[in-house]
Order: structure tokens, then sequence, then C-alpha cells
């Protein structure tokens, strides 16, 4: 199963990131703490001690540590956080991209369970699951009260294993009882379709499966559609929060055929690492359009970055969010982890998107429906409290409307895009002369 808040809106992107592959070692070697230091942790230390002792009901020591490093964490940026086993245990399953569950997208409506789509070819969609459904019991216990995290976990676990889900459907007179057995679900990254003449590859996020499920998506779109046919590529990353640095990556040396993809600085000025491109274009030069939008994050704004400054895509939409830095996860004892802030990157170019965000070439705003007029759909890191603030980063900040309406039919900056490949509108941004790109010399 997994987990969508919503089709709308960007869910919350205080944990959007870009996760470097190479995981800490527990016990790394820090400085040595000054007096000072010890004086204050000896204050931490009597507060506890306190706490735990005279507190008016017997607190949960081990909640109390945790929020204790939680805080010291969170007060440095928004994006650097303890993981305790369970968290680190979660983290890991999104990252991989699969996982024992029921194979259902679904969303919290009415305090119940609503399932947005079965995904094909899983157990829930061969028992019967359908789309609108709302799971009111999880093996028997209800819905209501429980938050859509812990459903979620109720409905995943080891394959093979049983479940039965209480499912309302309108249209039935009584409550419909479901078994289902749990199986091994690999969540898509890319999705993709063949718009006529034009093909359509909408990443959701960069896990371990990004770039085989987009090498697939493209070779699927080349068999059906005959390449004199073909007009171009769009690729969608509104609302895509982000994800592996590696995969975002090997994303963007998909469509580039030399130079450099990104690059991190840490603390030292001389740590500076680069990502550069290899030989190769797997779309054969092909006109490629890239959406972004508000929910567009971190990952998702390497590649659009990478491809804007190397003008091998036009970027179409609004501002996106504006997450420049990169976090390390660092094993700790028990399971645990500590997702720590280590870097920041730059795009080829060499600007930092920290604060900034992506601004697209074609700007093309997303109107709202009737039902979120006067909602604040807006998203961006420049509005996180804490947040690092960015060297390229403005008053006007970073971030915009985070919404993609759920109807092809009605979303503006897809048809925008269709519409330039097809040569049914021009835009000076499109096609970009790759001659102009605009690369880092230092």
């Amino acid at each position: 199963m997994m987990r969508k808040l919503s089709l709308l809106l960007a869910g919350a992107l205080m944990g959007a990131t870009a996760m470097g592959l190479v995981y800490g070692a527990p016990g790394s070697t820090a400085n040595a703490a000054g007096s000072e230091t010890y004086r204050q942790l000896a204050i931490f230390g009597d507060i506890f001690e306190r706490v735990r002792g005279q507190y008016v009901t017997p607190p949960d020591e081990k909640s109390l540590i945790e929020n204790a490093i939680n805080g010291m964490l969170t007060s440095l940026d928004p994006h650097s956080s303890y993981l305790n086993a369970e968290a680190a245990k979660d983290m890991r399953v999104q990252t991989k991209g699969e996982f024992g569950g029921l194979g259902i997208e679904v969303t919290m409506e009415n305090e119940l369970v609503k399932v947005i789509t079965p995904i094909d070819d899983t157990p829930a969609a061969k028992a019967g699951v359908l789309a609108g459904d709302f799971i009111s019991k999880i093996d028997g216990e209800e819905v209501r009260g429980l938050t859509l995290n812990d459903a979620v976990e109720k409905m995943r676990g080891l394959i093979n294993t049983p479940i039965k889900l209480t499912i309302l459907r309108e249209g039935a007179d009584k409550p419909i009882e479901i078994s289902i057995v749990r199986d091994v679900i690999k969540v898509k990254a890319v999705k993709f379709r063949v718009d006529n003449d034009v093909g359509y590859m909408k990443i959701t996020s960069f896990t371990e499966k990004t770039f085989d499920d987009l090498q697939n998506a493209i070779e699927q779109i080349k068999k059906q559609v005959p390449d004199d046919k073909l007009k171009g590529y769009v690729l969608d990353l509104r609302l895509n929060p982000g994800g592996l640095l590696d995969q975002a990556v090997s994303v963007s040396d998909t469509f580039l055929d030399r130079g450099e993809i990104v690059s991190t600085r840490g603390r030292d000025p001389k740590d500076i690492t680069r990502f550069d491109s290899r030989a190769g274009d797997d779309i054969d030069g092909k006109p490629l359009i890239v959406l972004v939008n508000g929910g567009s994050a971190s990952a998702s704004e390497i590649v659009a970055g990478a491809l804007q400054d190397h003008r091998r895509a036009t970027v179409v939409g609004t501002q996106s969010f504006g997450k420049g830095s990169v976090q390390t996860i660092i094993p700790l004892a028990e399971n645990g982890a500590l997702r720590l802030t280590t870097a920041l990157y730059y795009t080829p170019s060499g600007k930092s998107i920290q604060g900034k965000g992506i601004t697209p070439d074609i700007k093309v705003d997303q109107p709202l429906p009737a039902d979120l007029q006067g909602r604040d759909v807006t998203r961006g890191e420049s509005e996180l409290k804490g947040h690092i603030k960015g060297a390229e980063e403005s008053d006007t900040g970073s971030g915009s409307a985070a919404y993609v309406p759920p109807e092809p039919k009605d979303d503006l900056q897809l048809n925008y895009a269709l519409e330039l490949l097809r040569g049914q509108k021009t835009d000076p941004a499109f096609p970009p002369n790759p001659d102009k790109a605009v690369m880092n010399n230092q």
C-alpha cells in the first residue's frame, strides 16, 4: 500500500529531502566539546532528573529523550531530525519502493480511509477493492480515531499474512467484508502514458526504483509511437517532494549527453562533490518540457535545474519549493537513525536554489477550483521556520501553489506543454538552445 495524503495538494514538505546514498557510521568523530558545553549538558541532566522524579504524572522517559533530541535537531533546520527505530524503518521502506501490503493508494476523508485507487495486479485489486470505497474497520478495529499513518501501518505487514477490511461502498445496502492476503507491493515511481504523439512521464518520488522505472517508461513510449511521429516528451515533476540524490543524478543523466549535473558543498569550503553526466541521451535529442510547481522539491529541483541550465529542456509552470539542502542518513544504535543536513547543492550554473527555487522559463499559473478558492495552497522552503537562508534567497521567497487538477483536460500547465511540443503555441524559450547553456566556471 502506498501512502498518499492527497491527489490535489502537496503534503507537508517539511520532510522533503535529497538524501545521500553514503551512510555515515555510528560514533563518527566530532570536535571536542568545550567546558561551557559540558556545563550546559549538566544542566540538561539536572532538568531531566527533576522532570523524571517530580512531574505530576510519571513521564515516558524514552519519549522525553527523543523529544529532547528532536528539539535540538529541529532548531538547526526543518529537515534535520532523529528517527527512532520505527521511523527509520518507514524511511527505508519508502526509499526502497517495495513492501508487504495490499496495493491501494489512500487518503483520509470524514475520519475514514478512502481508497483513491487500487494498484493493478495487487491483492487489493484482485480481491475487488474499488476506487471510492471507504474502509471503516481493519481486522475488526474501527478506523475512526486512527491517523492515516496508523491505518497505513495496520494494513502493511508480512507477506502471505491475512487481513480483513470492512468496506462501505456507495450503492451497497450494508458493509462489505473483504479478506486479503498481503503480498510484495512494488510502487511505481514513474507513471507514463502516450498522448497521441507525445510521451508523458510523471515522477512521483525518487526511490531506489525511479531510474529503472523511467527507463521502462521511455522504452514503452518508443514502442508505442514511431520515431518520426513522436513530437517529444513531458517530464512532470509537480507535487514531487524529492528523495534519493543518486536517483536525481541518474534521471538527469538520462536526458543529458555531457557536463555537470549538480554539485554539493559541505561545511568545509574544500568539501565539494561534483556529479557529471555520461555520454548518451536516452530520448535521442527529442524536445523535452519539464513541469514544476510549489510541490516540486529537492531532488526534483536538481533535475529541473540541471536540464534548465544545460538548455536541454524548457521548464514550464510556477516557482518550485526551494529546498536546496542534502541530508545524510547516519545509522544509530538500536536501528534508529540521524537525518542530518550536511551540504547544500548547486545547479550546473553554480546557483543555489535554497530558499529561492527553480524559476520556470515559461510561467503558467494553474487556477484553483471553486472548493479551494481562498485556501492557502502555496508551498515553499522560505516560509518554513528556521530554514537555512539561501545565497540567492530574496524577499520574494520560494514556492508557489501546489495544485494539479485530477483531470488532464483541466490541467493548463500540461496542455500548454503539449501545445508547445505540437507547434500550436510558440515561445522564445522553446525549444531551448544548448549552445547557450549556463555552466559554472569555478
